[in-house]
């Protein structure tokens, strides 16, 4: 929850284009209402630990959206 509203990664998505394992990272950690920033040696080992995940499943460190994206047929 974020101002009283849930979120997911999902709704920080571009319609297109290329989306980075930084990208990413960062929308994880807002959907979550944390600012790593704030505190970074707290999180740092988080954010090591998603960009690892980030890059062994996708295999790269920028993918298209589409990718990362499901929709509802």
């Amino acid at each position: 929850m974020v101002d009283d509203r849930p979120m997911l990664v999902t709704d920080f998505l571009p319609d297109k284009g290329m989306v980075t394992v930084d990208q990413f990272v960062g929308w994880l950690f807002e959907a979550d209402g944390v600012d790593p920033s704030e505190d970074l040696p707290k999180w740092q080992k988080h954010i090591d630990g998603l960009r690892d995940a980030f890059i062994r499943h996708m295999g790269s460190s920028s993918v298209d959206v589409e990718r990362l994206a499901w929709f509802d047929n």
